[in-house]
């Protein structure tokens, strides 16, 4: 595989002819670069007008590998050839270098450009490309790249300190400007090599290294950047000539990426560049920031390759869901303005935004059936896109990089309403989302007054989080968050929130039940304008007096789990789970039932044919349970075989009054309408292994949930385990 490096523009406040000055200081060789242990010119060109420059040398490096290796290899030296062309009218240096040692086996090549500042004649500009493509190394060809590499990106950092170092130099020396060349003045004197002591072939292991060395003879290290081989894919000739032609956008500076970006290591720059110049050739759409971009490259450890492709597969994503104008055109629903307990505070110590999220005072059932789960996500991306503003705004505020923010989540009041299966699955599609599209902007998450369920969700959401996010969780139990390594080792004290017994005020909201009255049906959340998801985990069915609506779970295992969470819109119902080992007919969607008249929205699905018989062909595993309008009903069933299980929603007949044979008015009047005959369920139902099952919130159901009134309703049979919770 060919490595390559690409460098940024580093910039030389001084002019070109006094760095030119300092460059050829390096010559012959070079005490601040240990391995360049000498160079030898072996032919030089002047122009008749004295304007151009050229000078080939051959120079040998020592590079830093094993005993070993250097034996096998058979050299003690490594060979590269440097040639340089120094036009003096148009105030350039270009620098080619290539390895001479192993040349069949290890290709290097290296191109360095000084060029003067364009926009300002008095500072000089460095760039640099380099490339390593190792073929074959007796089987040691890993190693060599890692050596190289290694060497490479430490005399890469070195480049600018060496010719700074050397303009220091002439400065104590009195020098601190060389006039310009005219066609009149003489060419600059060109220091004399030393020979080279004749070394036997140059150890391969250069190879590696000589990505590194290969600046050094040439252009003070600033042009043998060790990382050479990360960059430059095509002949440097003319990524030489487009580094002359490009402006100053084009480019990053070594000093915008410091002061804006952060301190990133030479092959890190060469990535964030290389990345940055490919999306700026090939994709259409708006190209992220700097600092977006770098997220994506530390989400991958800097593998471009993968870097890439996650980034490509986001930007389509922003673009199809319109990701970018979020903050302008999206606007929060009253509902999550009064119960969403989340918002901004602030920031830490280390100038990160502050986001509060109290989760144990959020009524997440609420919230999801309320929402949906599109609005709720919508306003989650809301969140992470006013976190990037914000760090921008920081960045400035602070005068230091910040790429990331801090959250604070207070667990105070988390219990087992909190674990309701599609609030947690809803969370954790929520969790793949942010992670796939905004990696790298979590910096720290402190969760404060984790009570004893925690571990529970702890172990559910875990696996949906990105090791490196996890290694940035800090955990307190009770009031531990109070003591030494707590909350104001990471926020300043004047700004801990009141509710956390500081004296700063909060304007989070506190949360609260969301009122059942503002709960909406699987149809008015399936019609929303914009989809971030393709499904919603919500199905909705119609029951009508006659026609029940029936799922179909095939169980493969024994022992399987199956789980469901419903809640009565319309109507009330009666539950019931059947089992089968025939598989029934395919699914028929009856209109109405005995009435004829096509279901108004809504599934209606029956399964059991009318010729079979209870007892026979199927049985009832479960006794039935009684459903109210507006009931939530939670529950699971351990399966005893496998086969066919029917859950079944069936109308609910109301009884006759028993002091009397006459009906009661209400039934006098169900009569006279069909809608009455109507009920309407909304239902999410999964299948677990056991082994997954037990521990998970759904094994909890027995619980009891103030928050939510539950009560439970646990039936059982000789034949399955199955138990069912109803909130009314």
């Amino acid at each position: 595989m060919v490595q390559k490096y690409q460098s940024p523009v580093r910039v030389y406040k001084h002019p070109f002819e006094l760095v030119m000055a300092a460059y050829e200081r390096r010559f012959p060789t070079c005490h601040l670069i240990p391995m360049f242990v000498a160079s030898d010119v072996v032919n030089e060109e002047t122009s008749e007008d004295g304007a151009t420059l050229k000078v080939e040398r051959r120079c040998a490096l020592d590079v830093d590998a094993p005993r070993l290796l250097k034996r096998i290899a058979g050299v003690d030296y490594v060979y590269f050839i440097q040639k340089n062309t120094l036009n003096r009218k148009e105030r350039t240096l270009h620098i080619e270098s290539h390895n001479e040692t192993f040349s069949n086996r290890v290709i290097i090549h290296e191109t360095c450009c000084y060029s003067v500042h364009p926009e300002n004649e008095d500072w000089t500009c460095f760039e640099q490309t380099a490339s390593l493509d190792i073929k074959s190394f007796f089987g040691f060809e890993s190693t060599v790249e890692k050596i190289a590499m290694k060497q490479y990106a430490s005399s890469i950092k070195k480049g600018k300190e060496i010719i700074e170092f050397y303009l220091k130099e002439l400065e104590d020396e009195g020098i601190t400007e060389v006039p310009r060349w005219t066609p009149s003045s003489l060419p600059l004197p060109v220091p004399r090599p030393t020979s080279l002591s004749t070394s036997p072939t140059f150890l391969p292991k250069l190879a590696i290294t000589p990505s590194v060395s290969i600046p050094l003879p040439i252009d003070s290290k600033d042009s043998a950047s060790p990382d050479a081989k990360q960059d430059s894919s095509a002949p440097q000739t003319d990524s030489l000539t487009d580094i002359l032609a490009g402006t100053p956008e084009d480019k990053l500076d070594a000093d915008y990426i410091k002061r804006y970006l952060g301190d990133l290591t030479p092959l890190q720059e060469s990535c964030l560049i290389r990345l940055r110049k490919w999306l700026q050739e090939t994709h259409k759409g708006k190209i992220p920031k700097d600092e977006h971009i770098l997220r994506f490259l530390r989400a991958r450890d800097f593998n471009m390759d993968k870097a890439r492709e996650i980034l490509c597969q986001s930007l389509t994503w922003r673009k199809q869901h319109q990701v970018d104008y979020l903050l302008e055109t999206w606007s929060s629903p009253q509902v999550l303005q009064d119960f969403y307990t989340g918002g901004w505070h602030h920031h830490d110590r280390d100038g990160r935004p502050l986001y509060i999220l109290r989760l144990g005072q959020m009524d997440t059932k609420g919230l999801v059936r309320a929402l949906g789960e599109e609005s709720l996500l919508r306003h989650v991306l809301s969140i992470n896109e006013e976190g990037l503003r914000r760090c921008e705004e920081n960045t400035k505020v602070f005068g230091r990089p910040i790429s990331c923010w801090t959250c604070l989540v207070d667990l105070e009041g988390l219990n087992m309403r909190h674990l309701w299966r599609p609030g947690v699955k809803a969370l954790l599609r929520i969790i793949e989302v942010v992670e796939a599209n905004y990696p790298e902007t979590l910096g720290r998450l402190l969760i404060l007054r984790a009570p004893r369920v925690f571990p529970v969700l702890w172990t559910l959401v875990s696996p949906f989080i990105d090791e490196n996010t996890r290694k940035k969780f800090l955990i307190y139990a009770g009031n531990d968050y109070q003591g030494p390594g707590g909350l104001v080792d990471y926020i300043d004290k004047e700004i801990i929130p009141d509710f956390l017994g500081g004296e700063c005020m909060c304007e989070v909201p506190e949360g609260g039940l969301v009122p059942k009255s503002m709960y909406r049906t699987a149809e008015e959340l399936e019609n929303e304008d914009v989809r971030l998801w393709t499904e919603t985990i919500y199905q909705s069915a119609s029951v009508f007096k006659g026609a029940p609506h029936e799922l179909l779970i095939e169980i493969i295992d024994a022992s399987s789990v199956i789980t469901w969470d419903f809640d009565m819109c319309k109507g009330d119902v009666v539950f019931n789970i059947y089992h089968s080992k025939r598989a029934p007919q395919l699914p028929r969607k009856d209109p109405m039932g005995t009435h004829g008249i096509t279901s108004p929205g809504g599934n209606n699905v029956q399964l059991i044919d009318k010729s079979w018989t209870l007892g026979q062909d199927y049985s009832m595993v479960e006794s039935p349970l009684t459903c109210k309008e507006g009931e939530s009903v939670q529950g699971s069933h351990v399966t005893r075989w496998p086969g066919f299980y029917i859950l079944q929603w069936k109308f609910h007949n109301m009884p006759a009054c028993s002091a009397t044979n006459l009906p009661r008015v209400d039934d006098v009047l169900a009569t006279l309408q069909v809608s009455s005959h109507k009920c309407k369920v909304m239902y999410y139902t999964e299948v677990l292994g056991s082994e997954d099952f037990r521990g998970s919130m759904t094994s909890l159901e027995s619980s009891h949930s103030g928050f939510s009134q539950l009560s439970a309703a646990t039936t059982s049979s000789s034949q399955s385990q199955s138990s069912s919770m109803i909130s009314r």
